[in-house]
């Protein structure tokens, strides 16, 4: 299928989208929307899939994991979406992958106390990297 990606935070734009991710302040997946930024949200795995163990919360890219993980994996495998080869790589691509992002897009400390070292290789930093510096001429964000 086609689609168009628009990156806005309009809410009238929005209202047109079929699908919203991580904007709008909404989570309603009959509706297709995954934000995970209003104070009401606290999903985890655990909460919409109870037969999983994962109580971190999830920010929009596990709402998306979430709910539609184990479907594209059956499509790219080529594998029952219930069978056992896609939901054992849908659990550890979850609990080694996903769940990293969850937790560092919530704010979610990777232990209790002060960090010994400086995590600055998670896919969060590597995407950060991506970004501007404060001091670069051309601000464009959409470049990297």
């Amino acid at each position: 299928q086609e689609a168009e990606i628009v990156r806005t935070r309009d809410p009238q734009r929005l209202a047109g989208c079929d699908v919203v991710v991580d904007v709008g302040g909404e989570y309603d997946p009959g509706r297709h929307r995954y934000d995970h930024h209003q104070r009401s949200f606290s999903e985890s795995m655990r909460s919409l899939r109870p037969d999983k163990p994962w109580s971190t919360k999830l920010s929009s890219a596990g709402l998306i994991y979430c709910h539609f993980g184990a479907q594209i994996l059956a499509g790219l495998l080529e594998q029952p979406e219930d069978g056992p080869v896609v939901t054992a790589l849908y659990d550890k691509l979850y609990e080694n992958f996903v769940e990293e992002i969850d937790a560092m897009d919530n704010g979610i400390a990777p232990a209790a106390g002060e960090p010994r070292y400086a995590l600055s290789t998670t896919l969060s930093a590597r995407v950060g990297h991506l970004n501007p510096r404060w001091n670069d001429p051309d601000q464009d964000t959409e470049v990297g």
